[in-house]
């Protein structure tokens, strides 16, 4: 793999632990800008927000930049949102970052799922993206355990002011190692915004994006209310809940890198094999969750499977959306962000229930077994021409 490909995944890193990295700071952030913490849980709304309209808004207004600039902009504007919300003593000024930084995650992960895809030759997407997104894996391992550390100890700003400091050598990375001038095919027979627009009416564009969402809704689901099931089911303290983020990341990194040597050339049997035990690996975890063992064993299955099938699915979508170069990565950061974020809506409403704790384990079971109920039907329509018409 190409080196810009692990200095786009740097800036990933950074975006990603600044994504996740609110679930731990919220009750001072709350006390300290003077908010109840549920205005202030308002924060991680409006990134999802952001991050969901931001990718085809800002990807279709920098279709026409040369990538280095595109990306470096972006890092930077993202780096100066969360100088400006590491000092802000306004909850307004503070939000309004957040929405900043979700447009500039959601720009620059357009440009670089697109441009990752165009470091490798067609048959390799699959890899490409798997480097990419480790950067997100390793955030959950890392970033955001560690971010949690930082707040605690040195406040939330500390976070804000770690997360800036992180896109500066990814800022350079970028400049060093991204070519300056325009590709090739972004110079010459780039079709028209509207012809890639005209890519969403492709069903099966669709479908892979519709099970995207399921699946990564399924994931961002339990793993925002894993704390109370760490704590209140299993019974453990609460130094474990960052025990059990760090598996979950453990194990997404296993998953994507397994599903990146297969994505490409063998999408059906990733697809038909670990849907059904990620379905099994849900339900089999809210059984077990008062077991301290079993539960810590089937978070780092579930990260792997999670993010297995969930990468899988979004090569397809930049397969089925190669015929638009400049959107195809808007659409898979728009299908990931929308499960992102409708995710741990829906298993928050389920909290109130006599499912308790419990209850988001029980609503990702419950996605994962509609993604499978619309996918394994149509799964040789989810993988048909990945060798020819999808890789021109």
């Amino acid at each position: 793999m190409p080196l810009p490909l692990y200095l786009l995944a740097m800036a990933v890193f950074a975006m990603g632990t600044s994504e996740f990295m609110l679930a731990g700071l919220l009750p001072d952030i709350a006390s300290d800008v003077d908010v109840t913490v549920a205005t202030a849980g308002v924060l991680t709304s409006a990134f999802a927000l952001g991050m969901i309209l931001g990718a085809p808004l800002v990807a279709a207004s920098a279709r026409n930049w040369p990538r280095r600039p595109a990306l470096l902009g972006f890092v930077l504007a993202f780096a100066a949102a969360h100088a400006l919300g590491a000092v802000t003593t306004s909850f307004p000024v503070l939000f309004a970052t957040r929405v900043v930084a979700a447009l500039a995650n959601a720009g620059f992960l357009a440009v670089a799922l697109t441009a990752a895809a165009s470091l490798v030759p067609a048959d390799r997407k699959g890899r490409a993206l798997a480097v990419l997104l480790s950067g997100t894996t390793v955030a959950t391992i890392a970033g955001v355990p560690g971010g949690a550390v930082l707040g605690t100890a040195l406040g939330w700003r500390s976070t804000f002011w770690a997360v800036a400091a992180l896109c500066l050598p990814a800022a350079l990375g970028i400049l060093k190692g991204i070519p300056a001038g325009r590709d090739e095919d972004e110079a010459t027979g780039r079709p028209a915004l509207r012809a890639e627009l005209g890519r969403l009416a492709r069903p099966r564009l669709i479908l892979v994006m519709l099970l995207g969402a399921l699946v990564n809704a399924a994931t961002f689901g339990s793993l925002t209310f894993l704390g109370p099931v760490v704590t209140d089911s299993a019974g453990l303290g609460e130094l474990w809940i960052s025990v059990a983020l760090v598996l979950f990341g453990a194990g997404s990194s296993v998953g994507v890198t397994v599903a990146g040597r297969l994505s490409d050339r063998s999408p059906g049997p990733v697809i038909a094999i670990a849907g059904p035990l990620l379905l099994v690996g849900w339900l089999a975890l809210a059984v077990l969750a008062d077991e301290p063992a079993a539960l810590l064993t089937l978070v780092f299955v579930q990260g792997a499977l999670s993010f297995a099938l969930g990468g899988t699915l979004i090569t397809r979508v930049l397969y089925e959306a190669a015929g638009a170069p400049t959107m195809a990565g808007a659409y898979a950061t728009a299908a990931l962000n929308v499960g992102a974020a409708v995710g741990p809506v829906v298993s928050a409403a389920t909290l109130g229930t006599g499912a308790g704790a419990l209850g988001p384990l029980w609503t990702s079971g419950l996605l994962v077994a509609v993604a499978l109920l619309i996918a394994l039907p149509l799964r040789t329509v989810i993988t048909a021409g990945r060798h020819t018409e999808v890789l021109r």
